[in-house]
């Protein structure tokens, strides 16, 4: 290696409109920048009944849940912020629609009235994508062992 040379492929990278590309190779190379999930967490308590199970299981019956979600947003870190998405920007998005399901019954919500799990994930999605566009996953926890996950 030539004196005056960088020596490393970290100080041989130029930083040119939001990707790294290495320099001084015959075609360069595209180094993605940090790409990382965030994962912001709410709960609230609910009741619910499904509809679709077999009479007599214990899932058909009303019965309540805390439940947990998980909201997690996908993308690459803006160098100069040093972060993806400011978590208080996903609360502000989320807490309207975490309120409007805590303590109801969520077969009387429109669109839920077969609250399982999995549709629960998936119509939390839909109603918080719009205004959280890195949204790529929705994790719903009904106990501490089941959970069901949505991904867009």
């Amino acid at each position: 290696m030539r004196p005056g040379r960088p020596r490393s492929l970290a100080a041989r990278v130029r930083r040119s409109s939001g990707r790294a590309e290495a320099i001084g190779t015959a075609s360069p190379t595209i180094i993605p920048l940090m790409r990382t999930a965030l994962t912001k967490r709410f709960s609230f308590d609910s009741a619910h009944w499904l509809p679709t199970f077999p009479e007599g299981h214990k899932c058909r019956r009303l019965h309540g849940h805390t439940f947990h979600v998980d909201l997690v947003l996908e993308g690459e870190v803006d160098e100069g912020a040093g972060y993806l998405v400011d978590f208080g920007q996903i609360k502000a998005a989320a807490e309207p629609l975490i309120q409007a399901l805590d303590h109801r019954l969520l077969n009387d919500i429109e669109g839920l009235s077969n609250p399982t799990a999995e549709n629960l994930a998936r119509y939390i999605y839909d109603r918080l994508k719009p205004d959280l566009p890195l949204l790529s996953i929705v994790r719903v926890r009904e106990t501490c062992t089941t959970e069901a996950e949505y991904r867009g």
